[in-house]
């Protein structure tokens, strides 16, 4: 049996992570496979934990309770090829993993968390996007696109906060690859190429899961795992 670790404050009421539990159920049983899903509040994140767990989920849920421990265990994810799907918020954290440790922006921060950072690399959205539906398109050749089979989905959202488009430049200045947006060009997908497995997406493919059709991002992340 293979193991994941969740990171977030788990609510049994916030719709998010109640459909986080049910897709991997879902990508599980398509697979044929158990896998082992443990919930893990953001103060409780540590690398000495990880060593036995296969991948990691960052989760919808944002603000966290102990943003540090979660960008230092995104950190550990990335630097150590241990596959990490963020959706939400946990798409926003692995920016600001990024921006801090590889771009050099020892600051970069959210303006969820502090309004009033000299970098601001997560901003407000100027139309919230929380409850909607929109078209996507991916890069021809990404990872994504393979995922998914195609260059266009239509995905849900529940956030407030999207990439701030005066980073993008700085964003794309590295290995990181933005691979995703929406019909205004917006950053909605981010991918590492060379790790087994690290994507980030700012919307929740969990949502969009059913017995039927486990959604494509989700059964590809637990197959990376097994």
């Amino acid at each position: 049996m293979s193991r994941i670790a969740i990171l977030g404050e788990y609510d049994p009421t916030f719709e998010p992570h109640i459909a986080t539990d049910r897709a991997i159920a879902h990508s599980s049983a398509q697979l044929g496979c158990e896998v082992e899903a443990e919930w893990i509040s953001t103060p409780d994140c540590d690398r000495s934990k990880l060593a036995t767990y296969a991948g990691i989920w960052v989760a919808p849920g944002s603000p966290y309770r102990a943003m540090e421990k979660l960008l230092d265990v995104i950190r550990y994810a990335r630097e150590n090829q241990i596959p990490c799907l963020g959706t939400c918020g946990g798409f926003q954290h692995m920016i600001l993993e990024y921006a801090r440790n590889v771009l050099g922006f020892q600051e970069a921060q959210s303006q969820e968390n502090d309004p009033y950072a000299s970098h601001l690399f997560i901003s407000k959205l100027d139309c919230s996007l929380a409850g909607r539906e929109m078209q996507l398109t991916f890069t021809k050749g990404s990872q994504i696109a393979t995922i998914y089979g195609s260059l266009t989905a239509v995905e849900r959202y529940y956030c407030n906060f999207g990439v701030n488009p005066d980073y993008v430049p700085q964003l794309k200045s590295q290995s990181l690859q933005i691979t995703g947006s929406d019909s205004e060009g917006e950053v909605r997908v981010i991918e590492l190429p060379g790790h087994p497995f690290f994507i980030g997406t700012l919307f929740v493919p969990q949502a969009r899961s059913t017995v039927e059709l486990p959604h494509p991002i989700v059964t590809a992340f637990l197959k990376t795992v097994l």
